[in-house]
């Protein structure tokens, strides 16, 4: 049985690599929370490299007086450059690595550049510390806005809270789990490939209510992005047994189709079982940066309440740094599995 396990487990990816990716994570971990999110963002360096190079060309191309066929044919252009670039920029970490292999230092830190974690705790903390105090902690909400492009200028404190809430859950899936999962599978190249894609997702997606100009990299992104928002899902779901108050067993059940769910492109798994786990209400109507109405759909279990405060932003901040665990927990397993021990590496 275990010869078996240990050959499906290197036919899915280099076990090699797994420390690498433990290392990365628990870099992005501490120093995320030592530096806050930089230049108000919490998302991983190289979605804002993404942004800086294709956000602003984008955003005049997807123009509401174009036809949806033009702004799709526009989106293609931008993603497939974009991906290009993303491409060849992990083709380069990649060479950089292998150039200079000190004990792997070059990779994992060229790795950390499509991950995010710790920024994404600091900011939560400081919206906890904004609303416990009524808005005292400054730049608080500035971090919450940017990083999820939502604005927040008309928003209640409830609504604040969810958008949050929501950014822990998704920034586990999108910017952790899912760069992690390419990387162990391909490599620098596929991590940031993965993370040029859900840079654009993130970008133009607007949570699946673009009008077509995101439609491109939201499609793509879903084909890449299904596995690990499974696996982030159910690592969120795990969490709530050792969330106080939390509910796994009700968690679990966010897991299975139904009425209640997130839609993937605004935030599937990850959100529903937080939602599920912690008995509240995710989702509901927002603003993105640009004004465009983003109509989410409630996702939690009946009578679930959505008006959520800095109590229910700690039990979700409580159960996103779970998840966190769980995640080294089940890469520090397949190193088990693997057959090896971290001295053989």
């Amino acid at each position: 049985m275990i010869e078996t396990l240990q050959t499906i487990h290197a036919h899915i990816f280099d076990v090699d690599r797994l420390p690498l990716a433990i290392a990365a994570m628990l870099i992005v971990c501490i120093a995320g929370m030592m530096t806050g999110p930089l230049g108000g963002n919490a998302m991983p360096l190289f979605w804002k490299v993404v942004d800086a190079l294709f956000g602003r060309l984008g955003g005049r191309l997807d123009r509401s007086d174009r036809t949806p066929q033009d702004l799709m044919f526009r989106g293609f252009i931008i993603t497939a450059t974009a991906l290009a670039v993303s491409y060849l920029a992990g083709r380069l970490a990649a060479q950089v690595a292998w150039h200079y292999p000190l004990y792997h230092i070059a990779e994992i830190l060229l790795l950390t550049l499509t991950l995010s974690a710790g920024a994404v705790w600091f900011a939560l903390f400081r919206l906890h510390t904004a609303i416990a105090t009524e808005g005292a902690a400054k730049g608080a909400f500035y971090a919450i806005s940017r990083s999820t492009r939502t604005n927040l200028a008309a928003n209640d404190e409830y609504t604040i809270t969810r958008v949050g809430m929501a950014l822990g859950a998704r920034a586990f899936d999108k910017a952790l789990v899912a760069p992690i999962l390419w990387y162990l599978i391909g490599g620098l190249e596929a991590a940031y490939l993965y993370a040029g894609l859900a840079a654009l997702a993130w970008r133009f997606g607007r949570d699946g209510f673009t009008k077509g100009f995101g439609q491109v990299p939201l499609a793509l992104e879903k084909l890449m992005g299904f596995v690990p928002t499974a696996l982030a899902g159910l690592l969120l779901a795990l969490a709530g047994v050792f969330t106080p108050t939390g509910r796994m067993s009700t968690a679990l059940s966010a897991l299975r189709p139904g009425p209640g769910k997130a839609a993937y492109f605004e935030g599937g798994l990850p959100i529903s079982s937080m939602a599920y786990a912690l008995n509240v209400s995710l989702g509901g109507a927002t603003q993105d940066l640009e004004g465009s109405a983003i109509r989410r759909q409630w996702a939690g279990p009946k009578g679930a309440t959505a008006q959520l405060g800095a109590k229910h932003l700690h039990r979700g901040l409580y159960l996103v740094l779970i998840a966190h665990i769980l995640l080294l927990a089940v890469l520090f397993g397949a190193i088990v599995v693997s057959g090896h021990r971290l001295l053989d590496f």
